[in-house]
């Protein structure tokens, strides 16, 4: 597996400073500061941010002009079709658009893409379909921003066309290339100006309501009510948890124990969760996945139709599906990683790019598989299954290797390919998988620093400085999340008290650590077990990356250490 590199975070500040300002620990202070905060107005933002902080829809280009065209249409009964996408964004961004298109009276429907048959967004067979069933005005939700084609066909056949997106602009040796659209909402594009980009599809069409509300007279209430699809869609597509996402997620999830929605509450007794102490973990790994599923393995609608339910039995029904194709695809996720392992540990041990051809595999897995190969190897990794018509591929990068502009090098072997620094998805020919392969490995361009995995330490802090009241001082640093990840400390030289594996698949490690003053903590390692046990082989001192919690058992509280890395020390360094 990868090497690894711990590094702890350098960024300065005066911590005590801005403790006695806060209320708060040096070491919540540096966190905070780790994680790009900086100047105390920011910092107060970061920890005390309301729902009057969120930025005025109003900033975003051209939101007004499309809040003014879908109210026109709505007040003449124009039949207005919303396209969105299969993934949980999309889903999110369709149902909120959809709920208030309908609370306003609107003539709508939906349309979403089949991920197999369609791929990623509107495409002008579906604008075939909405002239044949006489829909004057699109309103895209998610996509849009890249489809020039299909807008255009739609704008020759009179349709009045809203794009709402997030993603990035083509662009073209003019500069941005945009559709012919009526109205363009989205963050990202030149002459938008809204001050943080880095928002969802979910969060532009939430926006957009906001705005189609207060011209209605619609209570602001009734908005907020739908924040919980906004925060899940933020969270589900990984977006920075940073500035107004990270002010939106948190009163998004808060929101959640409350929420009347039967799918959402059906879904998670399905999966045993408590909506009252959702965290974004459960949403990106239990509800994210589950709402994924559906346009992964069979069609998005089924996800669509889950939050648009009214009746606890239909709510129940899809729920169940739901949950069991989303089991489905954790088992099939599984055994595609490990054939895939299994083939780069046989022929491309000493590849810099990882190329790994799995016929069988559902297309909509490999971009999973090909971030689980990027996780173990720490190695640029392109998952290619067998399409229709052409071999279908997912790509997942590190950050010293720009995906992008390394499949541009070798863009005559592919038939498409699209993507950014970090990911991509690509077609070619089946007999030019083994020259793709060769020339990626050729133009890599990685040293063997740059495979080298850095684990990023937010303080070294021993075992003893941890307090009950430290660690929930450290709740307040939540929602943790990509951009706002969950800290990390570090202790060096510890001995092994005791340890014992633990669990049905042996998956659980738990110790007692001590230092050198004789302090001494429970510690948990949660994987594999019998492996952590065979490389101790004996050895009593181990370094470990950690972050603090509380265990409560049968009313009983005591601090442990959750172990997230650790290295066994030889022994000739601990005398």
């Amino acid at each position: 597996m990868a090497e690894e590199v711990w590094m702890v975070r350098t960024r300065r500040a005066d911590f005590d400073r801005i403790g006695r300002t806060f209320h708060i620990d040096p070491v919540t202070a540096r966190i905070i500061r780790n994680r790009g905060v900086e100047g105390d107005a920011q910092i107060d933002r970061y920890l005390n941010g309301t729902l009057e902080d969120l930025y005025d829809p109003g900033l975003l280009f051209d939101l007004e002009r499309g809040a003014d065209l879908v109210l026109e249409a709505i007040r003449a009964g124009r039949r207005i079709r919303i396209i969105g996408d299969y993934d949980i964004d999309g889903v999110c961004a369709t149902y909120l658009l959809f709920t208030a298109f309908r609370r306003l009276g609107a003539r709508a429907d939906y349309d979403i893409p089949d991920r197999i048959r369609d791929g990623y967004g509107i495409n002008e067979s579906m604008i075939e379909r909405a002239r044949a069933d006489g829909i004057e005005v699109i309103v895209t939700c998610d996509n849009g921003i890249a489809a020039g084609g299909p807008i255009g066909l739609a704008k020759q056949y009179g349709m009045t066309v809203v794009v709402t997106d997030h993603h990035e602009v083509p662009s073209g040796a003019g500069g941005e290339i945009l559709p012919a659209a009526d109205a363009i909402i989205d963050p990202r594009q030149s002459r938008c100006h809204y001050p943080f980009p880095e928002i969802c599809g979910a969060v532009v069409a939430w926006k957009l309501i906001a705005r189609l509300y207060e011209k209605s007279g619609v209570a602001r209430e009734e908005w907020l009510d739908l924040l919980p699809f906004a925060a899940i869609a933020t969270v589900g597509d990984v977006m920075r948890l940073q500035d107004e996402n990270r002010i939106l997620v948190r009163f998004g999830l808060q929101r959640l124990a409350g929420i009347r929605n039967p799918g959402l509450r059906k879904l998670a007794e399905k999966n045993n969760l408590d909506l009252s102490r959702i965290t974004a973990y459960h949403i990106g790994f239990v509800i994210g996945p589950c709402l994924n599923a559906g346009g992964r393995l069979k069609t998005a609608r089924l996800a669509l139709e889950l939050l648009l339910a009214k009746e606890e039995e239909t709510a129940d029904r899809l729920a169940g599906q739901l949950k069991e194709l989303n089991d489905s695809r954790k088992d099939m996720t599984e055994q595609g990683t490990a054939a895939a392992k299994l083939q780069v540990e046989t022929w491309y041990r000493d590849d810099r790019v990882l190329v790994v051809f799995l016929p069988e595999c559902h297309e909509s897995l490999a971009g999973i598989i090909a971030g689980r190969l990027r996780e173990a190897y720490h190695r640029p990794a392109i998952v290619l299954t067998r399409g229709e018509e052409a071999v279908k591929g997912s790509g997942r990068s590190i950050e010293a290797y720009h995906m992008f502009d390394r499949l541009s090098e070798v863009s005559d072997l592919m038939l498409k390919f699209g993507g950014h620094p970090m990911a991509a998805g690509l077609s070619l020919r089946e007999d030019r998988i083994g020259e793709f392969r060769r020339r990626l490995n050729e133009n890599a361009g990685l040293t063997e620093e740059d495979l080298r995995e850095t684990v990023w330490i937010d303080v070294p802090m021993p075992l003893g400085y941890v307090t009950e009241k430290l660690v929930k001082e450290l709740r307040c640093l939540e929602p943790f999340g990509q951009g706002n990840e969950k800290p990390l400390f570090a202790e060096r030289d510890l001995r092994i008290r005791s340890s014992r594996v633990m669990g049905k698949n042996r998956n659980v490690v738990r110790l007692v650590l001590e230092e050198k003053s004789g302090y001494a903590m429970e510690a948990l390692y949660f994987g594999d077990g019998l492996a952590f046990e065979e490389e101790r082989a004996g050895r009593s001192r181990i370094d470990i990356v950690y972050y603090p919690d509380v265990n409560e058992y049968n009313g009983t509280r005591t601090l442990q250490a959750v172990i997230r890395r650790f290295r066994f020390r030889k022994e000739e360094m601990a005398q």
